[in-house]
Protein backbone atom coordinates (compact mmCIF):
# COMPACT_ATOMS: atom_id res chain seq x y z
CA UNK A 1 0.00 0.00 0.00
CA UNK A 2 1.19 3.50 -0.68
CA UNK A 3 0.95 6.80 1.87
CA UNK A 4 -1.11 8.73 -1.13
CA UNK A 5 -3.61 10.92 0.65
CA UNK A 6 -6.13 8.63 -0.69
CA UNK A 7 -4.73 5.71 0.92
CA UNK A 8 -3.37 6.48 4.13
CA UNK A 9 -0.96 3.95 5.48
CA UNK A 10 -2.89 1.28 7.94
CA UNK A 11 -1.73 1.32 11.25
CA UNK A 12 -2.67 -2.11 13.71
CA UNK A 13 -3.20 -0.59 17.28
CA UNK A 14 -1.13 -1.69 20.21
CA UNK A 15 -2.94 -4.85 21.53
CA UNK A 16 -3.36 -4.23 24.98
CA UNK A 17 -1.46 -7.01 27.34
CA UNK A 18 -2.53 -7.71 30.18
CA UNK A 19 0.16 -7.85 33.17
CA UNK A 20 2.06 -10.80 33.09
CA UNK A 21 0.60 -11.98 36.58
CA UNK A 22 -3.07 -11.78 35.72
CA UNK A 23 -3.17 -13.23 32.38
CA UNK A 24 -5.40 -15.68 31.33
CA UNK A 25 -3.47 -18.86 31.41
CA UNK A 26 -2.19 -18.09 35.19
CA UNK A 27 -5.87 -17.62 36.08
CA UNK A 28 -6.68 -20.91 34.38
CA UNK A 29 -4.03 -22.35 36.67
CA UNK A 30 -5.35 -21.06 39.63
CA UNK A 31 -8.56 -22.30 39.16
CA UNK A 32 -7.04 -25.78 38.13
CA UNK A 33 -5.17 -25.84 41.42
CA UNK A 34 -7.93 -25.03 43.76
CA UNK A 35 -10.09 -27.38 42.30
CA UNK A 36 -7.27 -30.17 43.01
CA UNK A 37 -6.27 -28.79 46.53
CA UNK A 38 -10.53 -28.91 47.32
CA UNK A 39 -10.84 -32.47 45.61
CA UNK A 40 -7.71 -33.78 47.78
CA UNK A 41 -9.18 -32.10 50.78
CA UNK A 42 -12.20 -34.13 50.79
CA UNK A 43 -11.19 -37.45 49.33
CA UNK A 44 -8.60 -37.27 52.80
CA UNK A 45 -10.93 -35.54 55.24
CA UNK A 46 -12.84 -38.10 57.60
CA UNK A 47 -14.15 -35.39 59.61
CA UNK A 48 -17.27 -35.32 57.15
CA UNK A 49 -17.45 -39.46 56.92
CA UNK A 50 -17.91 -39.18 60.54
CA UNK A 51 -20.52 -36.63 60.55
CA UNK A 52 -22.62 -38.54 58.37
CA UNK A 53 -21.61 -41.41 59.95
CA UNK A 54 -22.67 -40.39 63.75
CA UNK A 55 -25.62 -38.73 61.81
CA UNK A 56 -26.77 -41.95 60.48
CA UNK A 57 -25.94 -43.89 63.71
CA UNK A 58 -28.11 -41.28 65.55
CA UNK A 59 -31.07 -41.33 62.95
CA UNK A 60 -31.13 -45.44 63.22
CA UNK A 61 -30.91 -45.48 67.56
CA UNK A 62 -34.05 -43.26 67.14
CA UNK A 63 -35.55 -46.46 65.38
CA UNK A 64 -35.44 -49.50 66.91
CA UNK A 65 -35.50 -53.21 65.70
CA UNK A 66 -36.13 -54.13 62.01
CA UNK A 67 -39.42 -52.58 61.73
CA UNK A 68 -38.30 -49.54 62.33
CA UNK A 69 -40.55 -48.47 65.13
CA UNK A 70 -39.98 -45.08 66.25
CA UNK A 71 -40.16 -45.24 70.51
CA UNK A 72 -42.56 -42.91 72.14
CA UNK A 73 -43.13 -40.53 69.49
CA UNK A 74 -45.84 -39.50 71.69
CA UNK A 75 -47.62 -39.68 75.40
CA UNK A 76 -51.07 -41.21 75.39
CA UNK A 77 -51.60 -38.55 77.42
CA UNK A 78 -51.10 -35.76 74.86
CA UNK A 79 -52.98 -37.35 72.38
CA UNK A 80 -56.94 -35.84 72.77
CA UNK A 81 -59.12 -38.43 72.46
CA UNK A 82 -61.78 -37.40 69.26
CA UNK A 83 -58.19 -35.86 68.06
CA UNK A 84 -54.90 -35.90 67.62
CA UNK A 85 -51.22 -34.24 67.30
CA UNK A 86 -49.18 -34.39 64.29
CA UNK A 87 -44.92 -34.90 65.11
CA UNK A 88 -43.63 -32.63 62.42
CA UNK A 89 -39.79 -34.03 62.60
CA UNK A 90 -41.31 -37.72 61.72
CA UNK A 91 -44.19 -36.57 59.59
CA UNK A 92 -46.59 -38.33 61.52
CA UNK A 93 -49.86 -38.05 62.55
CA UNK A 94 -51.41 -39.73 66.14
CA UNK A 95 -55.03 -39.47 66.76
CA UNK A 96 -57.26 -40.77 69.43
CA UNK A 97 -60.76 -41.64 67.38
CA UNK A 98 -62.24 -42.87 70.75
CA UNK A 99 -60.57 -43.26 74.14
CA UNK A 100 -57.85 -46.16 74.37
CA UNK A 101 -57.67 -46.38 70.09
CA UNK A 102 -55.14 -44.91 68.42
CA UNK A 103 -54.45 -44.50 64.78
CA UNK A 104 -50.99 -42.85 62.84
CA UNK A 105 -50.98 -41.90 59.39
CA UNK A 106 -48.78 -40.43 56.92
CA UNK A 107 -48.89 -36.44 57.79
CA UNK A 108 -48.04 -35.80 54.36
CA UNK A 109 -50.90 -34.87 52.60
CA UNK A 110 -51.74 -36.73 49.20
CA UNK A 111 -52.72 -33.83 46.88
CA UNK A 112 -49.61 -32.01 47.00
CA UNK A 113 -47.24 -33.25 49.65
CA UNK A 114 -48.27 -30.53 52.12
CA UNK A 115 -47.72 -32.07 55.81
CA UNK A 116 -51.11 -31.40 57.25
CA UNK A 117 -51.89 -28.66 59.64
CA UNK A 118 -53.98 -29.63 62.77
CA UNK A 119 -56.58 -31.95 63.84
CA UNK A 120 -60.05 -30.33 64.46
CA UNK A 121 -63.48 -31.07 64.49
CA UNK A 122 -62.98 -35.02 64.00
CA UNK A 123 -60.73 -34.06 60.80
CA UNK A 124 -57.29 -33.90 60.19
CA UNK A 125 -56.11 -30.86 57.55
CA UNK A 126 -54.42 -29.99 55.72
CA UNK A 127 -54.42 -25.93 54.95
CA UNK A 128 -52.41 -26.04 52.02
CA UNK A 129 -55.55 -26.67 49.60
CA UNK A 130 -58.19 -27.23 52.25
CA UNK A 131 -58.16 -31.53 52.17
CA UNK A 132 -59.35 -33.25 54.85
CA UNK A 133 -58.98 -36.77 56.35
CA UNK A 134 -60.99 -39.32 58.62
CA UNK A 135 -59.47 -38.81 61.95
CA UNK A 136 -60.34 -42.92 62.40
CA UNK A 137 -59.33 -43.87 58.83
CA UNK A 138 -57.38 -41.03 57.32
CA UNK A 139 -59.75 -41.89 54.29
CA UNK A 140 -60.68 -38.92 52.22
CA UNK A 141 -63.34 -36.40 53.73
CA UNK A 142 -63.28 -33.45 51.92
CA UNK A 143 -60.76 -32.78 48.37
CA UNK A 144 -59.07 -31.95 46.64
CA UNK A 145 -57.02 -34.77 47.38
CA UNK A 146 -58.11 -37.80 46.30
CA UNK A 147 -56.15 -40.87 48.21
CA UNK A 148 -56.70 -41.19 51.79
CA UNK A 149 -53.26 -40.58 54.56
CA UNK A 150 -51.32 -43.87 54.29
CA UNK A 151 -51.39 -45.98 57.63
CA UNK A 152 -48.74 -46.67 60.16
CA UNK A 153 -48.21 -48.85 62.63
CA UNK A 154 -49.01 -48.11 66.11
CA UNK A 155 -47.72 -50.00 69.45
CA UNK A 156 -48.75 -48.67 72.50
CA UNK A 157 -46.71 -49.00 75.63
CA UNK A 158 -47.66 -48.32 79.16
CA UNK A 159 -46.91 -44.77 78.62
CA UNK A 160 -45.56 -43.84 74.83
CA UNK A 161 -46.81 -44.65 71.63
CA UNK A 162 -45.04 -45.82 69.16
CA UNK A 163 -45.14 -45.87 65.27
CA UNK A 164 -43.97 -47.78 62.27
Amino acid sequence: MSDSPDHPATTRPDPVTAPSCCGRRDALRAVGAVAVVGAGLTACGTDAGKAVETAASSASSAASGAAGAVRDLAKKADIPVGGGTIIDAAKVVITQPTEGEFKAFSAVCTHQGCTVSSVEGGAINCACHGSQFDLATGAVKRGPATRGLPTKSVTVGADGISVT
